[in-house]
């Protein structure tokens, strides 16, 4: 599983779940990474790229 946005760069951040009682445990945040065909240079690649890369515009899906 890709973990790394071949764009933007987003990884897994690292934070803290908080209980009622304010014991802290260990969680990641994941970006939503998905793998794509894209267009690099005129030539058609997979990558993986976080949606919001996918959005904004950042990438031209190739066909």
């Amino acid at each position: 599983m890709a973990r790394l946005c071949e764009v933007c760069g987003k990884t897994v951040v690292r934070g803290h779940l908080v209980s009622h009682s304010n014991i802290k445990t260990n969680r990641s945040f994941s970006p939503n990474i998905q793998r794509l065909k894209v267009k690099v240079d005129g030539a058609v690649k997979h990558l993986y790229v976080c949606t919001a890369c996918i959005r904004s515009g950042k990438i031209e899906r190739a066909v």
